[in-house]
């Protein structure tokens, strides 16, 4: 009997953890009404007039962040972008079986791809700084962490949309997901004939579309918004299969290459990891490093400098390369002296890291004389400030005769750390009672507006 209690008390305890837990990530409370939802996404898909206008303006602004390497003007284009209404627009439509919706959908995420990627271009034909920041470069190639992003943003997004008060999700979404700058660096890839950056922020660009489409598609299954009813079921089945056929094509290959994304960015991962684990030479440095990842080969080039390291150390490294799950990973080492080995590579990497070097020397040293400076001068105020002090004190105390005062450094050995404190000397010809004292020293502390001050009296 009292072990059937503890079971049905144990079974209860269960049951209200579990309501408790869905009762706190219930998405129906304070869900907006699905209809509304719907109406509130699709008149976010279209681009013309004001909205067209506001892309045009938000990519010249995100191309302008770019190109002066500016992260906080490129979050305040995304903040104004529409970008993100056309792609939730595409989940929308394959989660409620609306091939209308979908083609006006993808038609207009076309229009805003095609004219984002021209006035970038038209922007960055014009400027006259055409050297590739580490924002722009950040743009063209895709990893692990942009998936996420964009999975994980686009869900955010379109919970958010769904719920009956609007919060600023969205826009943060759009900073998140970081749509519009891969589309600014393709017009800078065109503008400058640059291939390799147009097509890997083109598949970076994609790569985000795909992966917000799929979140919202997933959250709309999930909470069961209406399927759009039609009156001729073959015109429903036709339509089913269409949306069921353009979901596999977008989402199987977007996997795959998601897949690939993984794959290259723990192989890049494992590579930096051996190159700082096993690149560790007495005499020898190494200048520069280059990862060149393929799914069938795969190479990592180093630059030495110093000792020579021998043939058959170098095949020991190659043979370690397993250990580091760097399989199909060739080691190409090139040494100052080879014959294959350019010097003019090897010359520039000398001096990068010598101008690297130095820089941080001489930022070192500005520190330092910074530092010694300011010192100076708070040296220069104390002493033009003890002889004011003195004679402002003489006026109250008209027996002092020397006074001093300066900073000390005090060695707490109690708790074995050093204090700072401003000690004050002062000499009178007929010493003040114990209440003037007092009041001195309340009066210094004031004047000096400091709490740590200690009165020598003489």
């Amino acid at each position: 009997m009292e072990a059937n209690k503890k079971a049905l008390d144990i079974r209860r305890r269960i049951l209200q953890t579990l309501l408790f837990f869905k009762d706190r990530f219930d998405l129906h409370e304070g869900k907006e009404d699905e209809l509304e939802t719907i109406d509130y996404i699709k008149k976010n898909v279209e681009f013309k007039g004001a909205n067209l206008w506001i892309l045009i303006f938000a990519i010249f602004v995100a191309s302008v962040g770019l190109n002066v390497n500016s992260t906080a003007v490129i979050i305040g284009a995304m903040l104004i972008s529409p970008l993100m209404g056309p792609i939730m627009g595409i989940g929308l439509a394959a989660g409620i079986n609306d091939f209308e919706l979908l083609q006006k959908s993808l038609k207009n995420l076309g229009i805003a791809v095609l004219i984002s990627i021209l006035t970038s271009t038209i922007y960055f034909s014009f400027t006259p700084l055409d050297d590739a920041q580490s924002e722009l470069l950040a743009r063209t190639e895709p990893t692990i962490w942009d998936v996420l992003i964009a999975l994980f943003g686009g869900l955010a997004g379109i919970v958010a949309g769904s719920r009956k008060e609007k919060s600023n999700a969205i826009p943060g979404v759009a900073i998140a997901t970081a749509l519009m700058p891969p589309l600014c660096t393709a017009g800078y890839g065109l503008a400058t004939g640059n291939l390799y950056y147009f097509l890997g922020a083109f598949y970076l660009f994609f790569i985000n579309s795909v992966f917000i489409s799929l979140s919202t598609y997933i959250i709309v299954r999930f909470m069961k918004f209406p399927q759009k009813e039609f009156m001729d079921r073959k015109r429903e089945k036709t339509v089913k299969t269409y949306i069921t056929v353009f979901t596999i094509l977008t989402i199987v290959p977007s996997v795959y290459l998601a897949y690939n994304i993984v794959k290259r960015t723990i192989w890049e991962k494992s590579a930096n990891q051996f190159i700082t684990t096993e690149l560790e030479f007495p005499n020898t440095q190494v200048l520069s490093s280059n990862l060149n990842y393929d799914s069938d080969s795969a190479v990592i080039d180093i630059s030495l400098i110093g000792e020579r390291v021998s043939d058959a150390e170098i095949g020991i490294l190659q043979r370690k390369l397993e250990a580091f799950n760097l399989q199909k990973t060739y080691l190409n080492i090139k040494q100052s002296g080879d014959s294959g080995t350019d010097l003019n590579i090897l010359r520039s990497d000398i001096l990068k890291d010598l101008y690297e070097r130095n820089e941080l020397q001489i930022q070192d040293k500005d520190r330092r004389i910074a530092l010694l400076e300011r010192e100076l001068e708070e040296y220069g105020q104390s002493n033009k400030q003890v002889m004011d002090i003195a004679k402002e004190a003489r006026v109250n105390h008209t027996s002092l005769e020397n006074f001093s005062m300066n900073r000390a450094v005090i060695a707490n050995l109690t708790e074995n750390r050093q204090d700072t404190i401003l000690m004050a000397y002062a000499k009178f010809g007929r010493l003040p009672n114990r209440q003037e004292l007092i009041k001195f020293e309340e009066w210094l502390k004031l004047r000096t507006k400091s709490d740590s001050l200690t009165l020598i009296v003489d």
